[in-house]
């Protein structure tokens, strides 16, 4: 296949790791140059995937973040995280350890970072951040329950991807940060968004069985509405189905009260997944304005959110921004043998001002500001809807706190960049194939069909290669050629200079094991 001897990938591929999960027998992953990068005991399969893939390319010069929240993410918790080259095993944590590091790093009288309630960023009441304790609830019994996880990650640019792996309880977390005007807000969620997720999972764990109904283990869960800050609501798409809220749903549950449906369940994934991303805002904004006297960049630097979570067979995702997670799957009715009878399906939203729903929904949010929209651009700063951090975007005092050609003129009715994300759920069926999650710098080259027919032409004549790092490859290939230039003459050119053809692109690729045709594949490196 093109691509297999790329030209410095080495030095430029930043991240590129390799999952495989045991055999129903326990035969450990061998990687190509023979060593083992995972040896597991002998347990039955109980996860819908069977190999992940991922690899990043840098085009940005970036600095590495060493004083975001004064040094303590660059410093410390980061390097206990990041694996760029393969998964390791790591312990899991309970009760926070990393973010209780945060709290004593920040200028506060909070006695707990990181459990402190998610509110709305844009509320008065809120400006100061005053944020309420609460004791972490114990991982036990969760149904996230694990004594330690495989973990692997990095940043390419400004980029940052993590991949997080526990086979025997049957989860993966994947997710994409893709940072904008610097780094800090991708590694400040790197740091920290896995933690938190995973500390309101339990929590909907805790408060399922108080409100467990009956003794067969079903339960209900309510969504809090005081925890939706911004104007652009969450859209809950849940196998195909859409709910404009979450009373919505609940209405279609409110006449099961003894036997809650599965959709309850994952209705409360969802929301713990927003209500982790807002808890993250919260603390970066909270953090930027501890900092933002010393460095005034950080209040225009934000990241996209691509979040994909597979549990058993069900497959959420949650975005903010221009990543995407799309679906190859087959026709039941066709001939599955057949490359052109694969289908790519999105599964996320594109919020960008091209994108006209999101044009339109931001006309209508600001009808006293006649130029919301400036040279295609929100405020002419962001092609961006929906973000992470910028909080200058968001908040008036961070506007003013900064000058020139920085600061955002006009900003009548803040916020104009919204943190609600776009949030889905799909069970994982026979027909379902794989997935590919990626960075906007992928799609910049390849629509979402073309990604698919070239992961699927490279797995089926390579069962034991790397199908992220062989996108990578061909987008090189594809810049190159777009330049006039050879791919070894596009990949001398440093990073920085090289962003003129190419954007920092990361890529993640999970192979669904519930397909009997992808049993035997594995993404080793």
């Amino acid at each position: 296949m093109q691509g297999e001897n790329f030209i410095n990938s080495e030095r430029e591929i930043k991240v590129s790791f390799g999952y495989q999960c045991n055999s129903p027998r326990g035969i450990p992953c061998s990687a190509a140059n023979g060593r083992e990068i995972w040896s597991g005991s002998e347990m039955p399969r109980t996860g819908s995937f069977s190999c992940l893939s991922g690899a990043a390319l840098s085009a940005n010069a970036t600095l590495a973040n060493t004083n975001i929240c004064n040094g303590v993410i660059g410093g410390e918790i980061l390097p206990s995280l990041d694996s760029p080259k393969s998964f390791r095993r790591v312990p899991s944590s309970p009760s926070l350890p990393r973010l209780d590091i945060l709290s004593s790093s920040l200028q506060s009288s909070i006695s707990n970072l990181s459990c402190s309630s998610p509110s709305p960023v844009d509320s008065p009441e809120t400006d100061s951040f005053l944020l309420k304790p609460m004791s972490a609830p114990s991982r036990t019994d969760s149904f996230l329950n694990a004594m330690e996880v495989q973990m692997a990650g990095g940043a390419a640019g400004e980029d940052r991807v993590q991949a997080v792996c526990s086979e025997e309880n049957g989860w993966l977390f994947c997710a994409i940060y893709d940072g904008f005007n610097g780094r800090d807000a991708a590694d400040f969620l790197a740091g920290t968004l896995y933690e938190t997720i995973i500390f309101y999972f339990t929590l909907l764990d805790r408060e399922s069985k108080q409100n467990v109904p009956t003794g067969n283990g079903c339960f209900e869960y309510f969504h809090d509405d005081s925890l939706v800050g911004n104007k652009a609501k969450p859209t809950y798409r849940i196998d195909g189905k859409n709910y404009a809220s979450a009373e919505s749903l609940m209405k279609k549950t409110a006449d099961c009260k003894m036997e809650v449906s599965s959709d309850s369940f994952r209705h409360g994934v969802l929301d713990s997944l927003q209500r982790a991303l807002s808890q993250a805002e919260n603390d970066f904004l909270y953090m930027v304005e501890q900092e933002m006297e010393d460095r005034p960049d950080l209040v225009s630097i934000g990241s996209c959110v691509l979040v994909v979570f597979l549990h058993g067979n069900v497959m959420y995702t949650l975005n903010l921004g221009d990543s995407r997670a799309v679906l190859a799957t087959y026709d039941d009715a066709n001939d599955m043998g057949r490359t052109e009878k694969l289908k790519a399906i999105q599964l996320t939203d594109i919020h960008t001002v091209d994108n006209e729903v999101e044009r339109t929904r931001l006309l209508h949010e600001h009808p006293d500001d006649s130029m919301p929209v400036v040279a295609g651009k929100v405020k002419g700063k962001l092609k961006v809807t929906r973000a992470f951090g910028v909080g200058y975007l968001k908040k008036k005092k961070m506007n003013d706190a900064v000058m020139g050609i920085i600061q955002v003129h006009n900003l009548i009715s803040p916020p104009y960049i919204s943190t609600e994300p776009s949030l889905n759920v799909h069970t994982i069926s026979r027909s379902d194939h794989f997935v590919i999650i990626g960075s906007d710098g992928l799609f910049d080259f390849f629509s979402n069909d073309e990604a698919v027919k070239l992961v699927l032409s490279y797995i089926s004549s390579n069962p034991y290669g790397d199908p992220a790092k062989f996108l990578l490859e061909q987008l090189v290939i594809k810049a190159a050629h777009s330049a006039g230039f050879s791919k070894e003459e596009l990949m001398n050119i440093p990073a920085g200079r090289r962003r003129k053809y190419h954007d920092d692109v990361t890529v993640m690729v999970i192979i669904l094991g519930t397909n009997h045709r992808t049993s035997k594949a594995s993404t080793c490196v």
